[in-house]
């Protein structure tokens, strides 16, 4: 159990990264600054990590965060694997979708991880406190300031000798007589959820909508009338049903509420919840573990940057669980934001470095909240049309429907969406150097897998691959551009072309091609991005 810090003798503390949030997206920041080398302090308001956890599916992606930073093994020794999508219509199933087939090819991680957010929790508190670091608990935001620099904005343009032209002063209570403390920090990561104080105090929009309905959460034991190790989504005329087993006979089942299903005050109780489950899904469970309603937003933050400081996870965007994304999001933010700071603080990149945290991961959060709130409108409509198809369309074509959609859109394709391995981040031009002849469309693209490529990534450092090149070639390649090289056979799948060595950032993102032997403008590009250029 973890437990608070002690109290600094000091109430004055300095950092390089203040977080605010120990959720699932504080916490991967945390443990990869601490990876990396980083200086950094992580508190929350709470006493402790949640306990219970709307957040429930790992995707591909974190798995390969994890695999990165050696905790794969821990969650696959606790989770409960969902091998298989299955679709219905009330107590009728639809057909089977097999993940693990559409994603064998893409990462070694095919299924879909049931690892619900507080087990999130507690592999990262555990992970870095054996990495000599803790959570400062009951230590609660109250006041944010961006202090500009000497010579600089205060909009985090570089300063003297590439300080930072701003840096935070927060301050905290601890909730023990009104003793305050104050942190000095170089930079400031707000993760603390969709009430996010660093965001209300930086002043940063939260523009979006909510959704008309109210939704009903329970963790299900003893449950009866669906797939265990399956994603089960059932409709019916007027209502919704996602289903997540959660290993044995346990399940999280969310439903929509709608009026005619509230009680006599007006509230969705679990006992009209669970009738409803009965009547239109013929699901029951014997009690449970958790129960809760809530209505679901979609929104995002204006900026994800604000001078020395940043958002993450859920203080930077909320949407529907449709696909299991949100909490992956986070994690992939707070992933992406530690290996640029990495490169900042360890490596000495100009601060531009950080403009790319916004560049990239802004857009991923906009198509996500846009792309789920349209879908999530459209499955919980109430409109005559909607209800039509629910009920009359989807039951008679829903079986043909689930054989032929995968082979049209193409089940790796599909899979790469939700799995968050399709992700593409747009690269800006690299003055005076020109790009590659031809442009395969890898750069900007997470390193394809190709079934003995994942070990290198686990140092978390700038790397060349070469693909059934020439092992000196890779060698001299990555000793011109002073990173490690590696050598690999020739990609079994032909993504990764046998003439060109990729540069890899420490995320394991392509962001430069440097055709074999390498000299020249692609060489010179490549040099650029190693400098933040």
């Amino acid at each position: 159990m973890a437990t608070s810090a002690p109290a600094d003798a000091s109430t004055d503390l300095t950092t390089d990264v203040l977080i605010v949030g120990a959720g699932p997206s504080g916490l991967m920041l945390a443990v990869c600054l601490a990876r990396l080398g980083v200086d950094a302090i992580v508190v929350d308001g709470k006493s402790g990590p949640t306990r219970e956890s709307r957040a429930l599916v790992v995707q591909a992606r974190s798995m390969e965060l994890y695999d990165q930073l050696g905790l794969v093994d821990r969650v696959l020794a606790q989770r409960s694997p969902a091998t298989r999508l299955i679709p219905g219509v009330g107590r009728r199933e639809l057909g089977r979708v097999d993940l693990a087939l559409a994603g064998r090819d893409v990462t070694p991680h095919p299924e879909i991880t049931v690892f619900e957010q507080s087990a999130n929790e507690r592999l990262l508190i555990g992970a870095l406190g054996e990495l000599g670091r803790e959570v400062r608990w009951g230590h609660r935001l109250e006041r944010l300031l961006i202090e500009p620099g000497e010579t600089g904005s205060g909009q985090g343009e570089p300063g003297e000798q590439g300080r930072p032209a701003a840096s935070a002063l927060a301050t905290l209570s601890t909730g023990d007589d009104g003793h305050a403390v104050t942190v000095r920090a170089r930079y400031c990561v707000g993760a603390d959820g969709s009430r996010s104080t660093v965001r209300r105090e930086l002043e940063i929009p939260f523009d979006g909508a909510t959704n008309a309905f109210t939704f009903t959460l329970a963790d299900a034991i003893g449950m009866r009338g669906l797939e265990s190790q399956a994603i089960n989504v059932r409709v019916t005329e007027r209502h919704i049903m996602l289903g997540f087993g959660m290993g044995g006979d346990r399940a999280r089942l969310i439903g929509v509420v709608r009026d005619d299903d509230l009680g006599a005050d007006g509230e969705a109780s679990e006992d009209e919840s669970r009738a409803v489950f009965r009547r239109e899904f013929g699901v029951e469970y014997d009690e449970s573990a958790w129960f809760t309603t809530y209505r679901l937003h979609h929104r995002l933050a204006a900026r994800f940057r604000e001078g020395p400081c940043f958002l993450v996870g859920d203080a930077a965007h909320i949407h529907s669980p449709v696909g299991g994304q949100g909490m992956n999001t986070g994690l992939q933010d707070a992933h992406n934001l530690a290996c640029a700071f990495a490169d900042v603080l360890v490596d000495g990149m100009p601060e531009s470095r950080l403009e790319r945290y916004e560049a990239e991961r802004r857009p991923v959060g906009k198509t996500l909240v846009e792309t789920t709130d349209r879908l999530f409108g459209l499955v919980t409509s109430d409109s005559r049309r909607a209800r039509f198809v629910r009920s009359r369309v989807i039951p008679t074509v829903g079986p043909a429907a689930v054989r032929l959609i995968p082979r049209l859109v193409g089940l790796p394709r599909a899979f790469g969406f939700v799995s968050q391995t399709r992700i593409r981040y747009r690269l800006p031009d690299v003055a005076g150097a020109t790009a590659p002849a031809r442009d395969d469309g890898l750069l900007g693209i997470r390193l394809p897998w190709t079934g003995s490529n994942s070990e290198p990534l686990r140092s978390m450092r700038w790397q060349v691959h070469g693909y059934g090149v020439p092992e000196r070639a890779v060698r001299r390649i990555a000793g011109e551009l002073g990173v490690d090289g590696h050598a690999f056979a020739v990609d079994p799948h032909g993504r990764l072309r046998r003439d060109r060595v990729y540069l890899v950032r420490r995320d394991g993102f392509i962001v430069a091609e440097v055709p074999s032997p390498g000299t020249g403008a692609a060489l010179a590009a490549a040099r650029a991005r190693l400098v933040g250029a």
